[in-house]
């Protein structure tokens, strides 16, 4: 029937048939071919750098550097891919000491190990920068060659044309940043409309499992942070990129304010869940947060298209202006009151998020 709440529980693939669908995998490559083609520019340009142009023989670590500092993470921003390179220098730079003053051997292999992992986590927190300085330390120790610090000069040009290609061959992270941001706000929307059931059917356990989705957003919204700050970084040095720094810029201040906007929806669904707990529907509070939850779908679409933001301030001032709680419910407990405060909050960073400022969107607010 039209009229039953959704489910709160959604059906999954499994089977022999989930687990052989290529269709992940393909996904998975076809998100890989630009670090794909920018680790092989960088290996051959790095490789023909020190082998035709400085004339050495076997540029090994020429070639091993950029694929180590820029690898297939979603994040290779210039800051990262530039701490990396560093230690896998340092690494390298122990090693050719060691190698100079005490030669080749087991014993010299361990301390070279040792020395460069320890200093290199004194030096930063980053686990990644301590292993790029002991694997780079040990292809030196174990790889002997007759002229001293050739490989630290090989590895150098490595993390020179990494950091060339970064800004030439940039990885666009807009897919990424957007498929976060569909993902936090898919999050979203059913986190509402599972605490929107709940309050429609007085059920308990609905507006909990909304809370449950709410809570379960963190990792969603962190992630689209982390692809934001990626892509600013990429765009700030990139030519290619500048056109999208407004864009990005616009994006973060979504982001922003969408990362409290989820915090208060977690208190809207635990007012909520402790509300229906006695069983009886809160129709009005219901209907309320569905529209919240229709404006913040236009807010989803605003960022393809910025024209949907007016759109969404629209739809949210109209819900701000009359979310006064002892007009709306004159004659109910606190806790109804209670609850619908708590809309307050979040109407004003989705208010933010549509490009309003912060003052502007707290006035949009009826005084209590």
């Amino acid at each position: 029937m039209s009229g039953e709440p959704p489910p709160i529980t959604a059906p999954i693939a499994v089977g022999w048939r989930a687990r052989l669908d290529p269709a992940p995998a393909l996904h998975r490559v076809r998100g890989s071919l630009v670090p794909i083609t920018q680790i092989v520019v960088a290996v051959v340009v790095s490789f023909s750098v020190a082998h035709f142009g400085i004339g050495h023989a076997a540029p090994l670590l020429a070639a091993t550097v950029p694929i180590s500092s820029l690898g297939l993470v979603r994040d290779a921003r210039p800051r990262l891919v530039l701490e990396t390179v560093v230690g896998m220098l340092f690494g390298i730079l122990v090693s050719e000491l060691i190698v100079l003053v005490a030669g080749i051997g087991w014993w010299q292999l361990a301390i070279a190990m040792f020395v460069a992992m320890a200093i290199a986590r004194f030096i930063s927190p980053r686990p990644g920068f301590a292993i790029a300085a002991a694997t780079q330390s040990a292809i030196v120790m174990i790889l002997p060659i007759t002229v001293p610090f050739t490989r630290l000069l090989d590895a150098a040009v490595g993390g020179a044309v990494a950091l060339l290609v970064t800004a030439l061959v940039p990885r666009s992270t807009r897919r990424t940043e957007l498929a976060d941001a569909q993902a936090t706000f898919a999050g979203f929307t059913a986190a509402v409309d599972t605490v929107v059931a709940g309050l429609r059917a007085g059920s308990r356990e609905r507006a909990d499992r909304g809370l449950e989705k709410a809570r379960a957003l963190g990792g969603a919204i962190s992630a689209w942070g982390a692809a934001l700050e990626s892509s600013a970084e990429i765009a700030r040095i990139s030519p290619f990129l500048r056109r999208q720094r407004e864009e990005i810029a616009r994006h973060a201040r979504v982001q922003r304010a969408m990362d409290l906007a989820i915090r208060n929806l977690r208190v809207v669904a635990r007012r909520s869940a402790y509300l229906v707990d006695d069983g009886m529907p809160r129709p009005l509070a219901a209907d309320v947060l569905a529209e919240i939850s229709t404006a913040a779908g236009l807010v989803r679409l605003a960022l393809d298209d910025i024209s949907y933001e007016p759109a969404a301030r629209d739809v949210l001032r109209a819900v701000a202006g009359r979310l006064d709680p002892a007009a709306l419910l004159p004659d109910a407990a606190l806790g109804d009151h209670n609850l619908l405060a708590s809309l307050r909050p979040l109407l004003v960073d989705l208010l933010v998020a549509t490009g309003m400022p912060e003052g502007d969107a707290r006035g949009a607010i009826p005084r209590i």
